[in-house]
């Protein structure tokens, strides 16, 4: 007599096709703690970059904006020559989040860094697109600067998440240092509303107020 096992043991309705379809990832709403690099950090990661080779010069500005403007790393790319004014020292954000345009400033030393990348970019025969583009003029993907930045971290022995991110964190940062007032922080940043803004730097100084507190002491 032969005995039949039956198995009635199903997949996970997990591993099935289209099991979350419509519906946000689990990891949607996970986030890190915002990392901000100090200013001898940037400058390691922009030293790490070539001062001769055209693919350097370009880094090293780019780095420059992503850094001492705040922009995201896709409005940084999108940038045309004709979006960047030397001689006013702005940056013009013609399509930021939610599609809103924008001005935002960027000191001297930045651009100074950004005209050598023009003047090599002039030289390489590249006219028109993209302000950070390919020595053949085509454009750079936001995949391409992520990677440089891991690299050139990894180079330089900075051991936090080093990503176009944590520029634009940095930046925000030194300007709350600084004490520049919230509302021109936001209109740096773009954000729509003072109070995305007020979270965003209450998220970044988060570390400075355990710091703070870390440092008290009280006797026995």
């Amino acid at each position: 007599m032969s005995i039949r096992i039956r198995n009635n043991t199903r997949p996970s309705p997990a591993t099935l096709k289209g099991y979350r379809a419509g519906q946000p990832s689990p990891r949607k709403d996970r986030t890190f703690p915002a990392e901000v690099l100090t200013p001898d950090e940037v400058r390691a990661l922009i030293g790490a970059c070539s001062s001769n080779a055209p693919t350097g010069i370009r880094n090293r500005a780019l780095i420059a904006v992503l850094y001492r403007s705040g922009l995201r790393v896709g409005e940084a790319l999108a940038l045309k020559t004709t979006d960047i004014d030397p001689d006013r020292g702005t940056i013009r954000v013609l399509h930021g989040k939610g599609d809103r345009s924008r001005t935002v400033g960027l000191d001297q030393d930045a651009i100074a860094l950004v005209q050598r990348w023009l003047d090599r970019r002039s030289d390489l025969g590249v006219r028109n697109g993209s302000l950070f583009c390919t020595l053949d003029g085509g454009r750079l993907a936001a995949s391409y600067v992520r990677t440089l930045l891991r690299r050139l971290a990894l180079k330089v022995g900075i051991e936090k998440r080093v990503h176009p991110h944590a520029l634009r964190h940095t930046h925000a940062a030194e300007l709350v240092k600084e004490g520049v007032p919230v509302n021109l922080i936001q209109d740096q940043l773009g954000h729509a509303s003072l109070a995305t803004t007020d979270r965003y730097l209450r998220h970044l100084t988060a570390g400075e107020v355990v710091a703070a507190i870390q440092q008290r002491r009280w006797a026995l």
